[in-house]
């Protein structure tokens, strides 16, 4: 599913049509002073999902552009309010993106090796206890907070307990912290500022595209018209049938939730030649670190999801 974007599967017909149609119509203008009809149908369709007041959407043209967006609001919105809050709280083995503040809040060496850390960001594991002690320390030069809700994608597909959110949602209320999720892979939610005197400037040239919207659209509708939460619990249904009860001395722990499974090996060799014997039995699958995973089309067959995890068992009973 192309590192996780394509829920919809390749070449989807309405996908592919909606995109012709619109751009027979117009192809782009970019939002400085302008608008146009799909991205005001898609800003209200998002909003239908939003809580609460967060009903404005500002348009990024990619996930690490969306996370330093993100970042540069939280701390010009402390900035508006006369306050000098420089730091940001992330968590252990984030991963945000590959621009610069998206990488200085991410927190994994195998990624951005290259680069230098800079001070200012705090991670702390997604246990409860370090996270109040990270408030209760840090909380006045604490401009916002950044998690990727409940599934660490690239940072090892580590799954942790909604509790936590919950936990830091009081904690971010309580002392005047922004909550940033970072969704990219799991969700959408963006807002910002309608004073231009205290306005974000930052205008992607490509933001908000009509062809972006007009494709973005047409997924939404297949989304909801389709019942696809009842094919992620479905997907889900089948993972844990096949992959919860599997066990292999080389597996350190297997993780389910959602269209996601993560293998988790103790050594990363064990996992060294695994992409190529995937590929020649008909499955595209790419391990990295220790961590042999799924991250599904929603679009998926039962037949197709079960050679997946045949693929990834087999591997381990040949080898």
């Amino acid at each position: 599913s192309s590192w996780w974007c394509m829920i919809h599967g390749y070449k989807h017909p309405e996908l592919t049509e909606a995109i012709k149609e619109q751009a027979v119509r117009f192809c782009h203008v970019m939002l400085g002073g302008l608008t146009h009809e799909p991205v005001e149908k898609l800003s209200a369709k998002l909003q239908e999902f939003l809580p609460g007041d967060l009903d404005y959407c500002f348009f990024s043209d990619s996930g690490s552009v969306a996370v330093e967006v993100s970042l540069k609001m939280a701390l010009q919105y402390n900035t508006n309010q006369g306050r000098k809050r420089p730091l940001v709280l992330a968590l252990e083995h984030a991963y945000h993106g590959d621009t610069f503040k998206a990488m200085e809040v991410g927190d994994d060496e195998d990624y951005h090796f290259a680069f230098d850390k800079k001070e200012g960001v705090v991670h702390i594991p997604t246990e409860i206890p370090a996270l109040e002690e990270a408030f209760e320390q840090y909380h006045d030069r604490l401009n916002c907070f950044i998690v990727e809700p409940l599934l660490q994608g690239a940072g090892g597909m580590r799954m942790y307990d909604i509790s936590f959110l919950k936990r830091a949602r009081e904690l971010c209320d309580q002392y005047d912290v922004l909550l940033i999720f970072d969704e990219v892979a799991t969700g959408f939610g963006r807002t910002g500022s309608d004073d231009d005197r205290l306005a974000l400037m930052h205008g992607p040239t490509f933001m908000g595209n009509p062809l972006a919207c007009a494709v973005a659209l047409k997924g939404i509708e297949i989304f909801e018209r389709e019942d696809y939460m009842s094919k992620i619990r479905h997907i889900e249904q089948v993972s844990r049938g096949e992959m919860e009860a599997f066990t292999d001395p080389r597996i350190k722990e297997v993780r389910i939730m959602g269209g996601c499974v993560c293998v988790e090996v103790h050594d990363s060799r064990d996992l060294e030649g695994f992409q190529q014997f995937a590929y020649e039995r008909g499955v595209f699958s790419r391990p990295f670190l220790n961590y042999m995973y799924s991250m599904v089309p929603y679009v998926i067959s039962d037949e197709e999801l079960i050679k997946i995890f045949d693929v990834m068992k087999e591997w381990f009973r040949e080898k």
